[in-house]
């Protein structure tokens, strides 16, 4: 029996409630003749203001990838980024299921540009029958997303990965109060991706925003670069939006180290996720961008009057 038969274990129609377009095509995800050989085309949506292939989108496409060769829902991916993609490169993503049990896998992701390895992604995959279960993490007390204001940008974010987001800070502070006084080391963002279904791969590219914690906890315009990216999913509950509680442990040597809990509105926790992060500090933002951001922020959105 082929694998492709075995995608039948896994139901990926979009949830109305989160969004409507699958994750291959948000990603553009082609499978190649060779069924465990995927490609992902690298474009200015599915990267970083720094015009590389943002973290959690690699590591969400190789996800989709891993759970639709193996017909299996995810349960733990770990990514570690060895260099960079640039538009208008073409990402292969290999699979490997290495063990196949009764229920679960364990399955490795190499992606590669013109041969050379850009990340490696190590999972495992499957789903149990067990009677128990429980959460015991604390979701922070923070307002609605309603009550949240919205984020501001830099205009290097502009048609990147940020622009398919919306976010909203729920605990930190804007960019215009920094840099300031380090923080405690918490901060919180609401996260909406407009078009994309409730997915591992769509916890993945939420659970990418340590770096953004990193510059609230030392008080700095910084942020950084994911060495490392882990993924940890509980449930795939619909929500329109995910709460980012960011936790950064501590930042040592040009390093920074933190986690995130993903949480949906009604508080049920969703995924955990991980990262270090080179810590850099945000040098191109001058007087030029400052005005641009300003004006930006203040440029009413569609549906809203002017």
């Amino acid at each position: 029996m082929g694998r492709r038969s075995r995608r039948r274990d896994l139901n990926h129609r979009p949830d109305p409630r989160f969004g409507d377009v699958e994750a291959i095509r948000f990603f553009g995800l082609a499978r190649t003749d060779d069924s465990d050989v995927w490609q992902l085309p690298v474009v200015p949506a599915l990267c970083s203001g720094r015009g590389t292939l943002f973290g959690g989108c690699g590591l969400g496409a190789a996800i989709e990838a891993l759970e639709r060769t193996t017909g299996r829902p995810l349960v733990w991916a770990t990514a570690q980024y060895l260099s960079y993609a640039r538009p208008p490169s073409v990402v292969d993503i290999a699979i490997t299921e290495i063990v196949r049990g009764h229920r679960s896998s364990q399955a490795r992701a190499v992606a590669r540009v013109d041969g050379e390895e850009i990340f490696t992604v190590n999972s495992a995959l499957g789903a149990r029958d067990f009677p128990l279960s429980g959460s015991w993490a604390i979701r922070p007390d923070v307002p609605p997303p309603d009550a949240s204001a919205p984020r501001d940008r830099l205009p290097r974010h502009v048609g990147t990965i940020m622009d398919r987001l919306e976010t909203r800070i729920a605990a930190g502070r804007s960019i215009y109060d920094l840099p300031g006084p380090p923080g405690d080391g918490r901060a919180a963002l609401w996260v909406h991706l407009p078009s994309l279904d409730m997915s591992a791969a769509a916890l993945a590219i939420v659970g990418d925003f340590v770096p953004f914690g990193v510059g609230q906890a030392l008080g700095a315009r910084a942020g950084g670069n994911s060495l490392d990216n882990t993924l940890r999913v509980v449930t795939r509950h619909p929500t329109e939006w995910i709460l980012a509680d960011v936790r950064v442990h501590a930042v040592e040597h040009g390093f920074g180290h933190g986690l995130v809990h993903l949480w949906a509105e009604d508080g049920t926790l969703l995924a955990t996720a991980s990262q270090s992060a080179i810590v850099r500090e945000h040098r191109d933002w001058g007087e030029d961008d400052a005005a641009a951001a300003r004006e930006t922020r203040a440029a009413p959105k569609e549906g809203e009057g002017t």
